[in-house]
């Protein structure tokens, strides 16, 4: 198979794998001044919040360089379009009862960091539909599958392949009836872009994951012309087979 000659990079040192913790822990910190800043701006654009987390980057010295730079904000059926960029025209406009995916990467401006990169929800408006709640859950619950799979095979001292960690997430939105509308689930992370040169979470990628290396864990479903949810996670393995989450794991859709 072609896949089974390519030439990975090796495992982060101790230092890389620190400054990437410290990078998604910063992110963290960003989504919840984000839901804070949204609350306070009711008629706040997609792109105004998109400008305000790369003053949140500055402010915490992280760096997302070009073509990198311009973060996803996506509102109601902007989210059903994967890698949707809000224009600093015509962006839209929050108004009641509106779903808010955003999608944030950096690293620290130090040599030999890598990225973290994490997708959460929220929704801006009295009550949540149902049919949000119910992909929102479904994605959750994809998510926390591929998790349990993980954690299962590690205990073990068996790491899967990219392969069957994006088979679990397949299947558990297969089974719960959207599976024309899921696209990926995850990839490796990199240093000079959030997309490393590693196993990818991916049918395409039937080698194992490497230890001490980063990646996401992303299941989304997309619904066009409605809305998308995704959930992005980051981890590693370390060098015992443990399962290291460097992200906080979005429980609930956060309300504005």
């Amino acid at each position: 198979m072609k896949n089974s000659s390519r030439k990975f990079l090796t495992g982060w040192d101790s230092g890389e794998i620190a400054r990437h913790s410290r990078a998604a822990d910063l992110l963290t910190s960003i989504t919840r001044h984000v839901w804070e800043y949204v609350r306070s701006h009711p008629k706040i654009t997609e792109y105004e919040i998109e400008q305000f987390v790369r003053e949140e980057f500055r402010k915490n010295n992280l760096a997302s360089p070009k073509p990198f730079d311009t973060q996803i904000v996506a509102f109601n059926e902007h989210a059903a379009s994967i890698h949707y960029f809000p224009p600093s025209e015509n962006s839209a406009k929050l108004a009641p009862n509106t779903l808010i995916l955003l999608d944030i990467w950096a690293r620290l401006r130090k040599s030999r960091s890598p990225f973290a990169d994490i997708t959460w929800v929220a929704f801006h408006g009295r009550k949540i539909p149902s049919e949000i709640q119910k992909v929102f859950d479904i994605v959750i619950g994809a998510r926390d599958a591929c998790v349990k799979y993980l954690e299962n095979n590690l205990e073990k001292k068996k790491i899967p392949t990219g392969a069957e960690i994006d088979l679990v997430a397949r299947q558990a939105i297969w089974s719960a009836g959207y599976g024309e509308y899921f696209y990926h689930g995850g990839h490796c992370i990199g240093f000079a872009s959030p997309h490393g040169k590693g196993v990818n979470i991916s049918p395409k990628f039937p080698q194992r994951l490497q230890k001490n290396v980063g990646y996401t864990i992303e299941p989304g479903i997309y619904l066009p012309g409605k809305f998308g949810i995704r959930s992005e996670i980051n981890f590693y393995i370390d060098s015992r087979c443990k399962l290291i989450i460097t992200t906080s794991l979005q429980r609930h859709i956060i309300k504005t």
